[in-house]
């Protein structure tokens, strides 16, 4: 039996991304890209359980990889699974924490967006009522065995937010030194690259 790697992809993230991650193994795995739909973190538990029950029964190990938006989504849906390692990059780990952020960046308070339900930001994002109420209850509890990637630069994610994730879920961290949220130049890809090998 196979061994599969999933990846997923971030916010405006392709699929097809997981091709680059071809390269760190041999021909016992299936490189998968998870083209999920779900924009919202109820519909993401619901999608990403189902796609992952529908592989578990396919595959001897399966490990995953994920970006960003992907990463919490796959936090939040798939922490019962049987999925050997994770390999997180950028991960959103607190997402009451970001929008809250985003609210203060914006001059919104929470009764003004609880009044309004959804109010547009001028960076294009909506900030929503019912998202915000539901990731306040909805916490993460995670215990996979789990790498994560992170950029020092990261304006997504405070590197005291992620220090608080990685204590309380026991995951391992590395931070690469002026990297940003999206990894993407020459010397930022270099470093993924070696992060990656060196904890497969």
């Amino acid at each position: 039996m196979k061994n599969a790697i999933i990846y997923v992809p971030g916010k405006g993230g392709s699929a097809k991304e997981a091709e680059y991650y071809r390269k760190f193994f041999n021909d016992g795995f299936d490189i998968i890209g998870f083209n999920y739909k779900s924009e919202k973190p109820w519909d993401a538990k619901v999608e990403f359980s189902n796609y992952f029950d529908s592989l578990i029964s396919k595959y001897n190990k399966i490990m995953l990889i994920a970006n960003s938006l992907g990463a919490y989504f796959s936090l939040i849906s798939l922490a019962d699974k049987k999925i050997k390692k994770a390999m997180l990059i950028s991960p959103i780990v607190d997402m009451e924490r970001l929008i809250l952020d985003m609210m203060i960046s914006e001059n919104v308070s929470k009764e003004e967006l609880r009044i309004k339900k959804e109010i547009e930001t001028s960076f294009g994002e909506i900030l929503s009522w019912e998202y915000l109420t539901y990731v306040i209850k909805d916490t993460i509890n995670w215990n996979i065995p789990t790498e994560v990637l992170y950029g020092e630069k990261d304006t997504m994610t405070s590197i005291d937010t992620i220090n608080n994730f990685v204590k309380k879920t026991n995951t391992n961290l590395t931070i690469m030194s002026g990297g940003e949220h999206w990894f993407h130049t020459k010397e930022q890809m270099e470093f993924l690259d070696k992060w990656f090998k060196s904890n497969i």
